[in-house]
């Protein structure tokens, strides 16, 4: 990875310099970055919180990161600053958000972010920097996989497990947006929750083997990882699909490929397009994504120690 080049001014931003738990993390003066010709320069009103930023702050991930120090984060959502020479897409004083970069390096929880511009997208007047800071990961994780893998229709019976969490609760919306019937997994603390994104049934997954409480579903999206693939595939009905964003052996990829339930363990990635669309959902009140929690950047490491935790619904969200 190229290293990034700074102006002498210096901005706020969360650092860790070695990898541990969420002590690690502290609030410093670094240079600010300056945008390339291609890039453009945000300054940053809210930064989402999201697993792959604990992960990381933990070890490296995948094995072959950068190494620290480093800035946690890769959604935002701010205020055009600067636009560089060869960007026609965005002015200064557009309010924009988006994923940066994932799964390689961004920086989100800093007052400034440089990107490509087709990884933001434009923010809707109605709904806030807050609100917008906690849509792109969790947002564009079901997106894509419904519309690269599940190909979800009126009818189908959709299993989400982790249905309260950043992208289990999104995912429950856009499911039901397709007219599935959808079937979520989550604590019975948060069962309420769920109910009221619209799910049609919730399983406590610490009091009941979901596997034995779900049969004939169509689509399973899995966020947990671990055994849940292979406690899946017997629910999921001949054509069906999984969509799972980690934990499949290539013993499980062997028995998905034999049982011919199409399967796909895939990286979520920047995309304008869908975050646009996504967008046009929450401001016109269709996707309401929840946020439980607003930290100040200062405040960092307790936000990755409550993510840690699975103490909360939706989203984590750092205002800056």
């Amino acid at each position: 990875m190229t290293s990034m080049s700074f102006v002498t001014e210096n901005m706020r931003a969360i650092v860790y310099r070695s990898f541990g738990e969420p002590e690690v993390l502290e609030l410093a003066d670094v240079p600010r970055p300056e945008p390339q010709p291609h890039e453009v320069l945000v300054r940053v009103k809210a930064a989402g919180v999201n697993p792959p930023d604990w992960k990381l702050r933990r070890a490296p991930y995948p094995p072959d990161y950068l190494e620290p120090p480093l800035i946690p984060g890769w959604d935002v959502s701010g205020v055009v600053e600067e636009a560089g020479a060869y960007v026609g897409r965005f002015k200064p004083g557009d309010e924009v958000f988006g994923m940066l970069n994932f799964p390689l390096y961004a920086g989100a929880y800093a007052e400034y972010v440089v990107a490509r511009p087709r990884q933001f997208a434009l923010k809707p007047a109605g709904i806030t920097h807050t609100q917008a800071a906690a849509l792109p990961m969790g947002a564009l994780t079901a997106w894509q996989g419904f519309a690269d893998i599940a190909g979800v229709s009126p009818g189908q019976r959709v299993l989400v497990h982790a249905a309260a969490g950043g992208v289990g609760h999104l995912t429950v919306q856009l499911a039901k947006l397709r007219g599935a019937y959808v079937i979520g997994t989550a604590r019975a603390a948060k069962h309420d929750f769920v109910r009221g994104l619209g799910a049609d049934e919730v399983i406590d997954y610490t009091a009941t083997d979901f596997a034995s409480a779900v049969s004939g579903v169509d689509v399973v999206v899995d966020i947990v990882g671990k055994d849940y693939p292979a406690r899946s595939l017997p629910l999921i009905r001949p054509g069906g699909a999984l969509v799972a964003v980690s934990g499949m052996t290539p013993e499980d990829v062997a028995a998905y490929t034999e049982a011919g339930v199409r399967h796909g363990l895939f990286v979520v990635e920047p995309d304008h397009a869908a975050l646009a669309a996504v967008a046009g959902l929450a401001a016109e009140g269709s996707l309401n994504v929840h946020v439980d929690r607003v930290f100040p950047l200062a405040e960092a490491a307790k936000a990755h120690a409550l993510m840690e935790s699975g103490d909360f619904v939706g989203k984590l969200v750092l205002e800056i």
